[in-house]
This record gives structure tokens, C-alpha cells and sequence, in this order.
């Protein structure tokens, strides 16, 4: 105890006699002693959505995880959706597409971020320090074309533009699920994971995907659920999440896996 008093009554006096300082003969070496416990501020991430829901916009399990382990991280989110329609609606009791019935990518990604979210097209890499796009058809529907056109796909100019201005600007980009087919699509060459190549008996029921991949000229990387693939190169942080049949706390072990990687790639 004594030893404490001495350590505070220590802070105090410094803070005392920085004080009856005038601002001029305040030091820089003074300024820093008493300011090197500060917090850094966190990374400033942008989370890209693509609807609600995991038949025709984002899956909402992982969209929670990627916004759970960033807090836990400190970080600083932003949550943008396009201001587009969805390819189809889905009705999830049925897995079936609902006749007649339309709806906005940018209306239905705000049901997850609680109303707090910003058209894609203002998205600017200057202003953050990485992106993250979460999967969910909607990626491969609404974001591009993939579900449709596989390796032949074209990607909404909003979503290309955000890629390649992370990627210009050396950020990092973490993508989960089937996002990971709008990297290979944009950025030539990446590396990524969407899991396994096999389907094992039904545990990887999308491992096609990785075909797919490969096609589209990025090279695909076996991993499994819990862990993430860093390309170290392109600064591209990628996990199988929802490709895989497993319990759900195995994807979100790996989609934290991902978010600790973007975190640690940002600098912040």
C-alpha cells in the first residue's frame, strides 16, 4: 500500500506541475509522459451489407459475429448498403422465391443495422481504415451476379470501386461465407477461402465454389471453419463461415479469427 500512495501521490505532483505551466513551456517530452497511457483510437471500419436474410440478402448470424468481435476489437463501425433492388425475394419458411413481391438492398440491410446506415455510394476508403463484407446469397445476388452467372459474373459498380479503393490505398478487406467470390472477381490474383474443395459427405455442400474461384484467376486456399486465410500481399483476410455445415459457434470462432486478422492488418 505504501507503495501505491508513493506511485499516486507521484502522478499527482506531475499533474500539478504541469498545470502551473504556462502552454508555451509545457514540453513535447512533459506532454508525452503524461499522455503515453492514452487509448489509441480504434479502427474505423466499414461493414458492407447486402440485405437481410440468408437466401436473398445478407446471413444475419454472420453479419452479428463480424459486429460482436469488432467491438470486442475497439473498432469504430460504419454500416453501408447499395441503394439497389434485390435480385428476388425469398420466403424463408419455403426457400422459395415470393411471387410479385420486390425490395431494396439498402431498406433491408437497415433492419440489422438498427436503422443506422449510409448508401454504398458514399463509402470512401479515405475515411476508414478496412472493409468487410459479411455473405449470404445477397452477396452473390445482389452484390454481383455470381449466383447466376458464376465465374462469368459482373459486380455492382459500387461494391468494385469500394474494393479496389481498399486495395489501392493498402487496407485490409475481410470477406466471409461466398463473399469471397467479389475479391476474386475484382482483384486479380488474391488469395481467398471459401473452406474445403471437397463436400465431404455433405459437410461443405458449396465446396464447388472453389472451382469457381480458381476460374475467375484468384487462387483458392484450403481451410477450415475456425480459421481464416491472410494474403498477406493484398491484405485480403478471408473464413469459410456458413459454407460449412457445423455448429454455430465454429463460424463465429472464424469469423473472429478473420475480424482479429483485418484488426491487426489496419494498424490500429
Amino acid at each position: 500500500m505504501a507503495a501505491l500512495r508513493a506511485v499516486v501521490a507521484s502522478r499527482l505532483a506531475a499533474v500539478a506541475a504541469f498545470a502551473s505551466l504556462s502552454p508555451g513551456s509545457r514540453t513535447p517530452s512533459l506532454c508525452a509522459a503524461l499522455h503515453r497511457s492514452a487509448p489509441r483510437p480504434g479502427a474505423r471500419v466499414a461493414l458492407v451489407l447486402s440485405g437481410c436474410g440468408v437466401f436473398d440478402g445478407t446471413e444475419i448470424h454472420e453479419a452479428s459475429a463480424i459486429l460482436v468481435h469488432l467491438s470486442r476489437g475497439g473498432a469504430e463501425v460504419q454500416i453501408f448498403a447499395p441503394d439497389v433492388p434485390q435480385m428476388h425475394v425469398i420466403d424463408h419458411t419455403k426457400g422459395q422465391p415470393s411471387e410479385g413481391e420486390s425490395r431494396n438492398v439498402l431498406t433491408e440491410s437497415a433492419r440489422i443495422a438498427r436503422g443506422k446506415i449510409t448508401d454504398l455510394a458514399k463509402l470512401s476508403a479515405a475515411n476508414h481504415d478496412a472493409a468487410i463484407f459479411p455473405g449470404g446469397f445477397g452477396a452473390a445476388k445482389n452484390l454481383s451476379t455470381f449466383a447466376v452467372d458464376g465465374k462469368d459474373c459482373k459486380v455492382n459498380k459500387d461494391v468494385e470501386r469500394v474494393l479496389k479503393e481498399f486495395h489501392q490505398a493498402g487496407k485490409p478487406i475481410g470477406l466471409c461465407c461466398i463473399a469471397p467470390v467479389l475479391a476474386a472477381k475484382v482483384l486479380r490474383g488474391v488469395e481467398v477461402t471459401v473452406g474445403h474443395e471437397q463436400e465431404e459427405g455433405g459437410k461443405w455442400p458449396y465446396a464447388g465454389t472453389a472451382e469457381a474461384i480458381k476460374a475467375l484467376g484468384a487462387k483458392h486456399c484450403v481451410k477450415g471453419v475456425a480459421e481464416a486465410h491472410v494474403d498477406q500481399k493484398n491484405k485480403v483476410v478471408t473464413t469459410p463461415a456458413f459454407m460449412c455445415e457445423t455448429a454455430l459457434h465454429h463460424i463465429h470462432d472464424g469469423i473472429g479469427a478473420m475480424v482479429r486478422k483485418v484488426l491487426e492488418l489496419s494498424g490500429k
